[in-house]
């Protein structure tokens, strides 16, 4: 097999701009120069070249907050159908939840999930254990060399996973040595908030007046909760789709490196607020749920300031019958992400929200810094060739007619973009192609080493 040059792309790297090549043998980054190259001047017999003629050249999106839905929920989607979604949209990497039928909160479970994956994922994976109020033993036995963390509900979503044992959270907080990832809300918070809101609509509370049921409060105190065990016990907690400003005066800025707390969030709290569960039938309806535009406005500027320290998409496909239920405690929750939310990061860094740089830091180098990736989330020599081409100067409208994953639907319906993946490359082969797939690349399952960085 001869080694490959994508050339004359603009790459996006270590906070860098430049034109520039890339070298790929075997799978790996062997050599990256800036410059401009006649592609007419490599040879033909020892390289395979590759002209970006100046498209964007980003590492490869680590998406490590998915819902894939396999096992127990394959009619909404399953490993292959949404992690081709995910390599559409320049996902290489992707971190699936545990929320399943039967849970992940086994090693046996978890080895079932890696086997679906070797043999169906289009994308490198790995699968986090849930934990449960009487499974410590399990997640302290555990390998965690293939395994990126543990994920904790403190609060109730599809699955059924809450764990509200005061006890079970601490020791997990003073024992488990590596990344805690956590679902903050409070459980009480919410049961008032139902109660309140069922007695002044006894039909049925609107879907519209979700952020009510799951409300600011609900998250402030959870994560306030989260963060000050954290703090007591030196445990190492990462915070996933925080909504609110209020929770972001308890994050700091600066590089993750130096963090023990780091926070996510998703595209669609940059994206929407509150109003658009009632004007989209319910399709933005989401756990925790979209906030007021004020928090929109400080989560943005959480991510260009560093507050914010990744971008998951949190997708989480449903049929669309499931969605469009005109009531807040019966429409399901969680909508489809991972195909477009690079290009829609892009295009809020082209309105100026952050830098192009800060979604390659989010989305890509922070994730690998904070799980310890071996070797992926970069564009080094030496590190696994995962990288999303894309075209900066697409011009589309975002419709339904796209949706790779069976769901068929996405939330961003009629949404202009400029950009759009048109490559991606996975471990050094191309995986996808313009819409197509060609088939003769190998996913791998993600490797974790924590004396790497």
């Amino acid at each position: 097999m001869k080694p490959k040059i994508l050339c004359n792309g603009l790459i996006f790297n270590d906070g860098l701009r430049f034109r520039g090549a890339i070298t790929i043998f075997d799978g790996m980054i062997k050599k990256v120069e800036g410059g401009v190259i006649d592609p007419s001047t490599i040879s033909r017999e020892n390289y395979e070249v590759v002209d970006l003629r100046g498209k964007m050249v980003l590492p490869g999106f680590i998406d490590t907050h998915v819902h894939f839905r396999e096992p127990g929920f394959s009619e909404k989607g399953d490993i292959r159908s949404e992690s081709m979604a995910a390599v559409a949209g320049g996902v290489t990497t992707f971190f699936d939840m545990p929320n399943n039928i039967p849970p992940t909160t086994t090693i046996e479970a978890w080895n079932d999930k890696m086997r679906r994956a070797s043999e169906n994922s289009l994308a490198n994976y790995a699968f986090y254990l849930g934990v449960t109020d009487d499974n410590i033993d399990e997640l302290l036995r555990a390998d965690y060399t293939h395994i990126p963390g543990v994920k904790l509900f403190m609060g109730s979503s599809t699955g059924n996973m809450l764990v509200d044992n005061d006890d079970s959270i601490r020791r997990l907080f003073e024992e488990f040595p590596g990344v805690i990832a956590v679902h903050a809300e409070s459980e009480a918070e919410i049961a008032r908030n139902k109660a309140i809101l069922s007695e002044r609509y006894p039909d049925g509370i609107p879907v519209g007046l979700h952020h009510l049921v799951r409300s600011r409060e609900a998250c402030v105190a959870a994560t306030t909760k989260a963060v000050e065990l954290a703090r007591e016990t030196g445990a190492r907690l990462h915070v996933l789709h925080v909504t609110t400003a209020d929770e972001l005066e308890l994050f700091s800025a600066g590089a993750v490196e130096g963090k023990l707390i780091t926070a996510e969030t998703c595209p669609h709290y940059l994206y929407f607020d509150s109003s658009s569960v009632e004007s989209t039938g319910g399709l933005t309806k989401c756990n925790p749920a979209i906030k007021g535009i004020e928090d929109r406005k400080a989560l943005r500027h959480a991510v260009a300031d560093g507050v914010i320290d990744t971008i998951g998409t949190d997708h989480a496909p449903h049929q669309l019958f499931q969605k469009r239920v005109n009531n807040a405690l019966k429409a399901a929750s969680g909508m489809p992400s991972v195909q477009f939310a690079l290009p829609l990061m892009l295009q809020l860094a082209n309105r100026g929200c952050f830098t192009y740089e800060d979604v390659v830091e989010k989305m890509a180098h922070n994730p690998a810094r904070i799980f310890n990736i071996d070797r992926r989330g970069f564009i080094r020599p030496n590190y696994w060739a995962d990288l999303a081409v894309v075209n900066p100067d697409a011009d589309y409208e975002l419709h339904s007619s796209e949706v790779i994953s069976p769901c068929g639907w996405t939330p961003y319906e009629g949404v202009r973009l400029r950009f759009r993946v048109e490559q991606t490359w996975i471990n050094g082969d191309l995986a996808y192609n313009r819409g197509r797939f060609p088939g003769d690349h190998t996913p791998l399952a993600v490797r974790f080493s924590p004396s790497h960085y």
